[in-house]
């Protein structure tokens, strides 16, 4: 198994997976359903998930069949979001049939679903492992207690501005939501006793820290680094934009080299690097000391929307 799992996908109904090094795909897996909306690789590499419409198809990669190993269903719209757990043991997805469910790894069916009322756009899970935060076109932040099976927090920080992306801190302080105008909100994640689902519980706060005007235009990803100190908006205008956490969200550097949108970026573990995946057919990584791409993926024939990257030590 290689110690490098990435892989990109989109509108041409192929996940691609590459030698990040040498820029060579190794091996391509046809997903003739629809189009892939998200990938994401199990912790232990063993998987890699893909979100079409209206369904979700687990695939081994130890194996060289194109065969999904398991397929879910029970959205009725496009997937826009799907995440492992820690342990690889479940799912999580959100989709536009204002839903997002769980499910477990090892065996088809959904196990719990929570109803956002609205298109949900992005869903991300908090290190904890028992929270969910999400995000709707109606411009709604939602977090879900899996423990209690109930929404426990809700704000809108614009109303009716869609929210596109949401990404939480390593260490479970700090949520980022971006927006179609443009714009990153910032809060820091506080407990406080509450009641959820009739339950008693330290219930999720959010206290505002920033206010950030990205991009003139839709952010379509934002992605806090695992060390804590970056801040990653993909935009609608072709760039890649760097945020300096620690010294108020200064711009730190804007990545260009993408001729379409930005729709996906992940981060290496060691957050020296970042990947980018473009409706332009390619798929950058970009080494952050410089700035610059030092490789670039060509072998979609259409948008690559999005993208996945595990090189974590196991």
């Amino acid at each position: 198994m290689p110690s490098v799992v990435f892989a990109t996908s989109g509108y041409d109904q192929y996940i691609r997976l590459w030698e990040a090094t040498s820029g060579i795909c190794y091996r391509s897996i046809a997903f003739p359903d629809s189009q892939i909306n998200k990938l994401d690789i199990s912790p232990d590499k063993s998987c890699i998930a893909a979100a079409g419409n209206p369904n979700v198809q687990l695939f081994d990669l130890n194996s060289g069949s194109d065969k999904p190993t398991c397929v879910f269903e029970g959205h009725n719209g496009n997937v826009t979001s799907l995440g492992f757990d820690k342990g690889g043991q479940w799912l999580y997805t959100g989709s536009e049939d204002g839903l997002i469910k769980i499910w477990d790894v090892r065996a088809p069916g959904c196990q719990r679903e929570f109803e956002s009322r609205a298109a949900v756009n992005t869903v991300a899970l908090h290190p904890n492992q028992t929270e969910l935060v999400s995000g709707d076109q109606h411009g709604n932040i939602r977090v879900w207690d899996l423990a209690a099976n109930a929404c426990s927090c809700e704000l809108v920080p614009e109303l009716n501005t869609a929210v596109r992306s949401v990404s939480i801190s390593l260490n479970g302080t700090m949520v980022v939501a971006a927006n179609n105008n443009g714009v990153c909100y910032v809060w820091k994640l506080m407990k406080r006793s509450g009641s959820v689902g009739g339950l008693t519980t330290l219930a999720t706060h959010f206290e505002p820290h920033a206010k950030l005007q990205a991009h003139d235009t839709y952010v379509l990803k934002c992605l806090l680094s695992p060390d804590m100190r970056v801040l990653a908006t993909a935009s609608a205008d072709c760039t890649v934009r760097l945020w300096n956490v620690g010294g108020g969200f200064q711009l730190v550097q804007t990545l260009t080299g993408h001729s379409r949108w930005v729709w996906d970026c992940v981060f290496s573990v060691d957050a020296a690097y970042l990947v980018t995946a473009s409706s332009d057919t390619t798929a950058k990584l970009w080494e952050l000391a410089s700035g610059e791409p030092i490789r670039t993926y060509s072998g979609h024939s259409k948008a690559v929307v999005c993208c996945a990257l595990n090189d974590s030590a196991l």
